[in-house]
């Protein structure tokens, strides 16, 4: 008489290809699986210059399936930088493997000034303010209310040309329409977002 002996140490996941395409301040993230077992889902996780991985995203899996399956994320709207990326792969038993993408992302600057329409809009109390540096040079950034009176001044300095992205916590301000506004050198934009409380 034999016995059948169950060893739990397959690789649930076959990887067949893991690559990453930029696209301005965004990076899609591209995978395919060649075959899945037990496969709960991918953690996508991101690192920056400091090598501390956080997650960016969950993508479920296709549980067991023996078929090529296609994968895609896209990361929106990073920093000037360099990034890694790597994707937890969770067992629905609760085991993981890591699976690194080979190269290193790098998000360079931008070609203009910009400045983006903040998010979420309208908000209560913390809103996110994005902009684009061209070039080496004086840049301010401050809120006005609707009188154009100046409340806030979040950016006074001598900026590197990049990315950049400043949270932004209005808990002092009253619910109400505000606008910030940038400049650097010849360029000055202004948006408005409303605080709701």
């Amino acid at each position: 008489m034999s016995a059948i002996i169950y060893v739990d140490n397959a690789l649930p996941v076959k990887l067949a290809e893991f690559t990453s395409v930029i696209n301005g301040r965004n990076v899609t993230l591209n995978w395919a699986t060649a075959e899945e077992l037990n496969n709960y889902g991918f953690d996508i996780e991101r690192s920056s210059a400091e090598n501390q991985w956080v997650k960016a995203e969950f993508v479920s899996g296709h549980g067991t399936i023996s078929e090529q399956m296609n994968y895609s994320f896209t990361d929106k709207n990073l920093t000037t930088g360099k990034y890694k990326y790597r994707l937890k792969q969770i067992d629905f038993n609760g085991n993981f493997e890591y699976f690194e993408l080979a190269e290193e992302v790098n998000i360079g600057i931008p070609d203009k000034f910009e400045l983006s329409q903040n998010y979420p809009n309208p908000f209560n109390p913390v809103t996110n303010l994005e902009f684009g540096i061209a070039k080496l040079g004086f840049v301010t950034l401050k809120i006005y209310d609707v009188l154009g009176r100046e409340l806030v001044t979040l950016v006074n300095e001598i900026k590197e040309p990049g990315y950049y992205k400043i949270k932004f916590d209005a808990g002092n301000l009253s619910s109400g329409v505000y606008f910030y506004r940038m400049t650097a050198g010849d360029f000055v934009a202004v948006k408005k977002f409303v605080v709701m409380k």
